[in-house]
Parts: structure tokens; sequence; C-alpha cells
């Protein structure tokens, strides 16, 4: 596979080279593999994960696909991801789509815990991928605790998690994989539900809950160019490394002596300024930009307009909208701007369920 350049500045220039291996291959069980006492459930065993807002990475010079991290902010949404799971004598039997991430994190599962039994694993999701609302993280997650739940929760809801972060991948188009760019911000918050907070290497740095009771709209403007594979590597880990090196402090800061006061208050309003201000900040600034000015100019207008909160999601281009305001008052301020309430719904404060069935 190619080598993609990595810039962060006129004196720092270093080649990664992505090498995908097959699904089952170069696992992380992090210390946490050893003998369970294992109870597999007779039935099936079904996780509800939600999607996720991220919103910004605190410093991406703090990840790489084969180092989880940098920190960053989300949010859960009640969109969902789930994974239905039944114990098995052998084998993996998958019913999903993307194969072969599925198989990856049951094997690093199967390894972690030692079991030598089989899974009949069917998974689905929220059907909007690679446009910002975490469809591959909430699915692991939903999948881990599927697995876990069945097996009589041998793990722990974080031993999960960095599970996920450490063994995170996207699927080639040969049925390999290759890691992925995982700052643990999306099964932060689809774990626990509410705003997270997370520092460098996967760590929760806070929780609480967000906009209880406000709507959440999730409109997706047209673009041509793309938010995943080389495009998001060449993204993150040039521009945005370089930026982040200008203005991580400030990010770091903004999150820590005014979001989370704001949080305490519940206060949307000063949540969405500071998030605002956020996006012409650092990485955060380099993945509206990858779109074009005109999301930029589109998410001024809906501002302007005195919507509480707006933002784009990851390196995007959904942008979200959190407000008081009604389906219609919403449709009427978007549609002149070319753009589309393509979700309706609210933030997950709850996290992750299980169903056992």
């Amino acid at each position: 596979m190619a080598k993609m350049k990595i810039r962060g500045g006129d004196l720092d220039l270093v080649e990664y080279e992505f090498q995908p291996f097959l699904p089952g291959e170069r696992i992380h069980t992090l210390g946490f593999e050893k003998d369970y006492h294992l109870t597999p459930h007779s039935g099936i065993v079904k996780a509800i994960a939600p999607g996720r807002i991220h919103l910004t990475v605190l410093d991406m010079n703090r990840f790489a696909p084969d180092r989880p991290g940098g920190g960053g902010v989300g949010f859960a949404l009640q969109i969902f991801c789930s994974a239905e799971v039944e114990c098995t004598a052998s084998g993996l039997e998958i019913d999903y789509s993307r194969e072969p991430i599925i198989l990856h994190f049951a094997e690093v599962f199967k390894k972690t815990v030692h079991y030598e039994g089989g899974f009949k694993i069917s998974v689905s999701d929220h059907e909007k991928k690679h446009v910002g609302l975490g469809s591959t993280g909430s699915v692991l997650l939903a999948l881990g605790h599927a697995m876990n739940a069945a097996l009589g929760s041998p793990l722990n809801s974080e031993q999960i998690r960095l599970l996920i972060g450490h063994n995170y991948v996207e699927e080639t188009e040969d049925g390999q994989v290759a890691r992925g760019f995982e700052t643990g911000v999306g099964p932060a918050a689809a774990t626990y539900g509410g705003m997270v907070i997370t520092g460098d290497e996967l760590a929760i740095a806070y929780r609480h809950s967000f906009a209880e009771g406000k709507r959440v709209f999730i409109t997706i403007p047209p673009t041509i160019v793309s938010s995943a594979g080389r495009a998001e590597f060449d993204l993150l880990m040039n521009r945005a490394r370089n930026l982040d090196y200008q203005d991580r402090e400030l990010k770091a800061y903004l999150l820590l002596m005014d979001l989370i006061p704001a949080l305490q208050r519940e206060d949307l309003k000063k949540i969405g300024d500071i998030i605002w201000e956020i996006e012409f900040r650092g990485s955060k600034r380099a993945e509206v930009e990858h779109h074009g000015f005109e999301i930029y100019r589109q998410m001024s207008l809906l501002r302007e307009s005195g919507l509480e909160f707006v933002g784009m999601s990851s390196v995007g281009p959904s942008i979200a909208i959190v407000t008081d305001r009604s389906r219609e008052a919403v449709a009427r301020l978007i549609e002149p701007l070319g753009m589309q309430i393509a979700i309706e719904t609210k933030v997950n404060n709850e996290g992750l369920k299980i169903i056992y069935q």
C-alpha cells in the first residue's frame, strides 16, 4: 500500500506506510488477556449503541493510525447501531456488509478472554457512513458489549472501550483491514451518553449530560471531497497537524475553563459559542476548510439566525444543530441555503444498553 507523508512543519516530515493485514492478526490485548470465568448465555444478547457527534480533536500530533489518542470532545446521539450475538460451538457467522472489521474485533475479544467457542453475529448500523456520525465506532462498541454479555461479562466497560481504541481498523477493498484513526471520543460518548472530553491515550477527562430535552438536527451538505481513506489521512496528518501546533493550548483552555463550567450550568448558548470558536481553531479549521469555505458561510448564516449550537462533526460534512426550535422553524432557515434536514433526533444521555433475549 502507498506510503503517506506526514508534515508537521518545515523540519518535520516523516513517511507512514499503511500495511493492511488479515482480520485477526496484529491484536493488542493490552494486558487484559487471561483465563476468565466464562458463562455462555443460552439465548441471544443484543447491545444497542448510540451514534455520536465528534466536535474536535484536541491535538492531531498525539495520534496516528498506530497510536490512538489525541483527545477531543463530542456527544452521543439518539441514532443507533446494534449487534446481536449468540454463542455457538465454534466459528464465526457474521451477518453484516462490513465483515472484515467485525471479524477482526471478534478475534480480538476471543483472544483476550480465552474463548474457544464461536459466535453468530448480526449487526445493523445507522446507515450514515463516513459523514461524521461514528458508525464504525458504535458498531464495534455494540459488538464488544454483546459478546461480553453473552459470556457473562468478563470484561468491564473501560476494558472494552480501550480494546476498541487499540484495535481500531477500517476495511480495505480486498477484504483486509488497516489501522484507523481513533481518539476515543465516539466509544466514550456512546458508552456513557452525554458529552465527553477525552485526553490523550483514550483517557476520559470529563463527562456530563448535555442538551436534555433539546432537539438535534443533522444536515449533510453536498460535497465532492472524500472524508475517508487517503483523503482523510492527508487532511488529518498534514495541514490539521500543523494547525494544532499553533492552537492546541487555546483549544484545551477553552474546553477546561469555559466548556466544562457551561456544561455544569446547562448553558446551551454558551456551549454553542465555545464550539463555534473552536470551528476556526487548529485541526478543526482544516477539517471544515477541507469541504470548502461554503460550509463556513452556511454555518455562519445559521449562527446569525440565532441558532444556539452549530458545529461540524469530525471530518464532516455533517453539521449538527442543537436548539429549542421546531423542525419547521429550522427547515425554513436551512432550505434557502440549499440544505435539508437529514436526521431529527436528540442527545443520548443514557449510553449503551444491553438486552437479553
